[in-house]
């Protein structure tokens, strides 16, 4: 059976347990605000991040890590490990998984760059089935061909913490922007092919957590569903309250919750509140 080593980025929800993890490596990304660089993860918090942005002169930015990062990774890597298999941030949301690809190209341990088409817990849970797979015995290409299957199948909805911040980033356009803050209205954004759209639109948050329970009920009904991902900016109290409320509606769904990171919160905000699924999870 093939040694492999795995490899995401730092949109990837990781515990102590996964950060840990023998052959799993996470590559920071890197957040810049009013000139000053800060590598995720390492030397600025989600809390920390947050307190900043409301003093900040300039709109924050994140950066993909380089390719000489990733070039650095694979080498350490190689001689470890058979092959790499390196489940990355949405492709249209960053650039990491060309940086993956380019540095793949100039190191002598096959590696596989897959675009998992989304960020935070649901990239870390196509992680966990991958190794599940990968220690039945089955070979990389296998593997990452179930992966994508899989990935194809993910459902996720998001109430914008900050449709500001979204906006100063240039991940919603003028129009939407406007629309939802002019008209007090509430967007559902939806991940879907690895990039952000408007799903529906409600007039309170209220309204828009019922639009999404329909949405995950139609799917449920569809195909049960074993595990929902709840995703959250700032505030664990309102993923558990509505984790809550989702458990009552769902008693046959285990639902987490799990942080969206430091990165994320740059564009969407600390209020930020989301759901996931996978359907094809067995």
């Amino acid at each position: 059976m093939a040694k492999i080593a795995w490899v995401t980025d730092s949109t990837a929800y990781l515990n102590e347990e996964l950060k840990n993890h023998p052959d799993l490596y996470q590559i920071p990304m890197t957040i810049i605000m009013d000139g000053n660089e800060y590598t995720d993860g390492v030397d600025l918090t989600p809390e920390e991040l947050y307190a900043r942005l409301k003093t900040l002169d300039t709109p924050p930015k994140t950066s993909q890590p380089s390719i000489g990062a990733f070039q650095n990774l694979y080498e350490n890597l190689k001689g470890k490990y058979d092959a790499i298999i390196a489940v990355l941030v949405s492709a249209k949301l960053s650039g990491t998984v060309s940086s993956s690809e380019q540095a793949s190209q100039l190191v002598d341990i096959p590696v596989y760059s897959v675009d998992s088409k989304i960020l935070s817990y649901p990239l870390t849970r196509m992680i966990l089935k991958g190794m599940e797979w990968a220690e039945s015995g089955l070979a990389a290409e296998e593997v990452i061909r179930r992966i994508e299957i899989l990935r194809d199948t993910g459902e996720t909805y998001v109430l914008i913490g900050s449709l500001e911040q979204l906006h100063r980033s240039g991940r919603m356009s003028g129009i939407q922007f406007f629309l939802g803050s002019m008209l007090n209205v509430k967007p559902i954004i939806s991940v879907h092919d690895g990039e952000l759209s408007v799903r529906e639109k409600a007039r309170s948050e209220k309204k828009a957590k019922e639009k999404i329970m329909k949405l995950l009920r139609n799917s449920h009904e569809k195909k049960p569903l074993k595990e929902v991902f709840i995703l959250y900016g700032l505030h664990p109290d309102e993923a558990e309250s509505w984790k809550e409320e989702l458990q009552k509606e769902f008693p046959a769904i285990k639902f987490g919750c799990y942080s969206l990171g430091a990165t994320i919160g740059v564009h969407a905000g600390e209020n930020t509140l989301g759901i996931s699924w996978l359907n094809g999870l067995d």
